[in-house]
């Protein structure tokens, strides 16, 4: 009888898509990932849930949708009665979590996970500091610099940040991941690792990879959104001071671009440690038998309308890579064009395990398309922003008008719709206008194309239970 497939699930933080080749980034230093998606279905248009970590990985973990799963921010605690794929996939499966939660009780093993292994350093998520990373770190020397209120001595995230490549969260994480590989079992095994990198801080060992000044950055960067929404506007005057000298708009620009460098840097970090990983898969002699999916939680502007970071419907930040190498599929490069979500990704997952897909998911297996009996021709996505932010984003009229829930859709035909009951609404022609610089919500010829929008948006709140409101359009 044939074993059932392995799973190698690798999600990074804060990735925008086109850090890779196959997603039009063809001078990034990232080897591995580009040998990786050689070799992988490499899905055009992914989405994720929602523009920030804890909602956007509520959903990679439970098949549901933020608001659905009632994670529709920062630092909440995943209800115990809302199932993981964990606790969705029999116990045939041994299954391991690697990296970073943000789901609650970081560092308790949790929701039908056999094995854990966590790393988090940051005060919000300790439920006590003696995680392997945190001794991993003081037996390679390393003081800890920060204090918590309940007087933890732990690693901020800055020093972490600068510590040498070996040292570094992801290397560690892959190291560990390593020795899950090269053990001896007796079941099939689903792995998901989950690294912090390339969240900022990003000034580690490989900010000087790319040079800020010779890499390409497109027709967005720096560019301030006029006739956007108001919140991406105040972020954008934030960074790039339209109405500033000629003198200062340089020096911002200077920022962003070394900014974005550093971020690459510590993409080619990621990737580096990757690649040892899936080394390591081939040593192990699971390679033919494991399935690894690679995507990230969200993405990041990185000076594209001026903007830094995420909670945005832009493509920087909303869309991010995904790529599945299945073996007993073929193991070359190919592009499945189409949207998809990341709320497909559990039923996919348990899918290709053989495992039933649960009714209460609100995704949709896309094994068929993956073995070429369908396709993406028809998939509309969904996106969310549910207001209530977890921190200061900058400034207290920031901070006032995030708090705003907004919905989006984005169209099989390649159209996307950003609806707020409070904000200006925007509209793009994501195939005349890629790079998303012309708002189209107040043209007068796109008001039909709007109300359709609209509608689809209002029918799939009416099937997942969304209660936010929208505007009338």
């Amino acid at each position: 009888m044939k074993r059932q497939p392995n799973i190698l699930l690798f999600i990074t933080d804060q990735q925008r898509s086109d850090t890779m080749a196959c997603y039009g980034n063809d001078w990034i230093q990232a080897s591995n990932m580009n040998a990786l998606a050689s070799e992988s279905f490499v899905f055009e248009n992914p989405y994720c849930a929602q523009p920030v970590c804890t909602p956007s990985r509520a959903t990679l973990v439970t098949g549901l949708y933020p608001h659905s799963a009632r994670m529709v921010k920062n630092n909440i605690l995943l209800d115990p009665e809302i199932k993981s794929i964990a606790e969705m996939t029999s116990n045939d499966y041994h299954k391991a979590y690697y990296g970073k939660w943000h789901l609650g009780k970081e560092t308790t093993r949790q929701h039908g996970f056999d094995e854990w292994l966590p790393v988090a350093e940051l005060p919000w998520v300790i439920d006590h500091p003696d995680t392997p990373y945190h001794q991993f770190l003081l037996e390679n020397g390393i003081e800890p610099d920060k204090t918590t209120e309940a007087g933890h001595r732990v690693f901020s995230g800055q020093l972490r940040a600068d510590l040498p490549e070996h040292l570094s969260m992801v290397s560690f994480l892959c190291d560990e991941a390593t020795r899950f590989l090269m053990a001896e079992r007796d079941k099939p095994f689903m792995l998901q690792v989950h690294c912090f990198e390339p969240h900022p801080p990003v000034s580690g060992p490989m900010k000087h990879v790319h040079d800020p000044n010779k890499m390409p950055v497109g027709p967005a960067f720096t560019r301030y959104p006029k006739g956007a929404s108001l919140f991406n506007r105040l972020r954008a005057e934030r960074n790039i001071q339209p109405d500033a000298t000629p003198e200062k708009q340089r020096a911002a620009e200077a920022k962003l671009r070394k900014f974005r460098a550093e971020y690459y840097g510590t993409v080619t970090l990621v990737d580096r440690a990757l690649g040892r990983l899936m080394d390591a898969l081939e040593k192990s002699g699971h390679a033919d038998n494991t399935i690894v999916v690679f995507s990230s939680d969200h993405g990041e502007m990185a000076g594209d309308q001026g903007m830094r970071e995420k909670r945005a419907f832009y493509e920087p930040s909303a869309k991010v890579p995904l790529m599945m190498r299945i073996p007993h599929l073929g193991r070359e490069h190919r592009m499945i064009p189409g949207n998809i979500g990341h709320i497909d990704l559990v039923p996919t997952l348990l899918d290709l395990m053989g495992q039933p897909v649960p009714e209460h998911l609100q995704g949709t297996s896309r094994v068929p398309v993956l073995e070429g009996r369908e396709t993406l021709d028809n998939n509309d996505i969904f996106i969310q922003w549910n207001g209530l932010g977890d921190r200061s984003l900058g400034s207290p009229q920031i901070n006032l008008i995030a708090t705003l829930p907004w919905r989006a859709i984005v169209t099989a035909d390649r159209w996307k719709l950003n609806l707020c009951a409070g904000d200006q609404c925007e509209l793009f022609d994501l195939n005349s206008d890629p790079h998303e610089l012309t708002n189209l919500f107040d043209e007068p010829v796109h008001r039909d194309r709007i109300r359709k929008m609209a509608t689809k948006i209002r029918l799939w709140q009416h099937e997942t239970g969304d209660d936010a409101p929208l505007p009338t359009v």
